[in-house]
């Protein structure tokens, strides 16, 4: 039985109220436990022998529905699967898609290496953090389990990401293994006639393994004969089809796997899901329509329910999209995004530079920061808190005031008559109402800019500096 609720977890707590946890009490501990912001090893009494009992049991209890495993090792390992919800809404989804793009053994070396640090590097800035992918599939297209072996040897040599090991034949994915058997690569995949020699690898090299079968009897069957073997670490690949009837059947494919997983509680089927969306590639022909369906594809299933894909197309117009879409699906949907609250640098201001005022709303403050540092406007940036509410709802809502705008200025020590030769502050023109009450509570002088950041160059050439009194 999952336990879903704090009073349920809280019954097999050490209920001391210790506040060794860093909590105050043994409830709100269990609380956090159900949302994993913290781990059941962060309790030090009931690691205690008097309680070994219930932390084995608790732990099992507070297993995620869907399987939790690791690929690869070290600061770029990924986890995949570990959700509790078929919608997010519910709870949240807690590990993201798992974005692996390929190479392939018959690959010149030059090309190869290019494309390996092409991936590794990629990265897109986005409200305050960098885009990342995760993985890099190595593909054996030329059947030579040596040139296979070369080809991830210079993978794992130019690269720290995890690897996918792609091939049906289990004397390849063996010479693949043999060069990274220490770094836990995936093995893709055994299937219906492989999985016995697949099996042996995946267990004598301690690895995770995908099991393929676009038939549910026959991937289940697969399923449960690794798992009576000893293999938990797996994922399961139900066919990924590019158009048409094969598309449809495809996506009620992952549905029917996940409601499985979480809704009947059935074990042998509960493992993470692989989609494979570079199969629009043996589709479409032209590169740019392979790219676009590829793109489909990914966003589709990283909606219902991928947990990790094997992709092509390194494209910005193919990668934007999938790495976007993931990040907006596996935001905590309880959790508005945010920044630390303070006043920040833009540029190198000086005395006589601006004091602007926004939330801490995190998408706020990256675009206000981004249309004041793109138009080189030296200045102070104020986030106040606001629990992560943009502008004009938290000026609805009451959490953006004047005690608050005078609190962060406080927190953060500064100090006007001694950072500015004006004492004025800007605050948004979608909180002017405020105005009249922020020069009441701090003294300063206050100025209305617009009620769009975009607009800020033009208000500043007909408003900055502030006129004499």
């Amino acid at each position: 039985m999952k336990l879903n609720s704090p009073l349920q977890v809280y019954k097999y707590l050490p209920q001391t109220n210790c506040a060794e946890c860093g909590e105050t009490t043994c409830m709100a501990f269990a609380a956090h436990l159900i949302d994993r912001s913290k781990k059941l090893d962060n309790c030090p009494p009931i690691l205690k022998e008097a309680f070994k009992k219930k932390y084995i049991e608790l732990l099992t209890l507070l297993a995620p529905e869907i399987r939790e495993i690791t690929i690869g090792v070290g600061e770029r390992a990924k986890k995949i699967g570990g959700d509790d919800v078929i919608y997010r809404h519910q709870l949240t989804f807690f590990d993201p898609t798992a974005f692996a793009y390929d190479v392939w053994d018959t690959m010149p070396e030059k090309e190869l290496v290019e494309r390996v640090n092409k991936i590794s590097n990629f990265k897109k800035f986005y409200i305050g953090k960098f885009l990342r992918v995760d993985m890099i599939a190595v593909r054996c297209v030329s059947g030579d389990a040596a040139k296979f072996a070369a080809a991830v040897k210079k993978v794992n040599e130019t690269t720290t990401l995890p690897l996918i090991l792609c091939s049906f034949d289990p004397a390849i994915l063996k010479s693949g293994l043999e060069v990274v058997k220490d770094k836990n690569p995936l093995l893709y995949a055994a299937n219906e006639k492989n999985w016995g020699e697949v099996a042996e690898l995946a267990l004598n090299y301690k690895v995770p393994v995908v099991l393929f079968s676009s038939d549910l009897d026959k991937l289940k069957s697969l399923a449960l004969t690794f798992g009576e073997m000893g293999i938990k670490d797996l994922v399961l690949d139900p066919g990924t089809y590019p158009q048409g009837k094969q598309l449809k059947e495809t996506f009620e494919r992952f549905i029917k796997l996940r409601r499985s997983g979480i809704k009947e509680a059935q074990k042998d089927m509960a493992y993470p899901v692989m989609a494979v969306p570079l199969n629009a590639w043996l589709v479409y022909k032209d590169t740019a329509a392979a790219s676009y369906w590829e793109t489909v594809l990914a966003s589709v299933f990283t909606v219902r329910y991928g947990d990790i894909m094997i992709l092509h197309s390194l494209e910005p117009y193919a990668m934007l999209p999938e790495v976007h879409l993931r990040e907006t699906i596996y935001t905590d949907p309880r959790t508005p995004a945010k920044v630390a609250p303070g006043v920040n640098q833009v540029g190198t201001p000086t005395k006589d530079s601006p004091v602007i005022v926004t939330t801490n709303f995190a998408l706020t403050y990256y675009t206000v920061e981004s249309d004041l540092s793109s138009n080189k406007i030296n200045c102070y940036l104020a986030a106040v808190d606001t629990d992560g509410i943009g502008v004009e709802a938290a000026v609805a809502g009451g959490q953006l005031t004047a005690a608050k705008i005078k609190d962060a200025f406080q927190k953060a020590n500064f100090e006007f008559k001694d950072k500015t030769s004006h004492s004025t502050v800007i605050l948004p023109g979608l909180a002017a109402r405020l105005q009249g009450d922020v020069e009441d509570v701090t003294g300063l002088r206050v100025m209305i800019g617009p009620p769009d950041s975009g607009r800020i160059p033009g208000w500043m050439e007909k408003n900055w500096p502030p006129k004499p009194k």
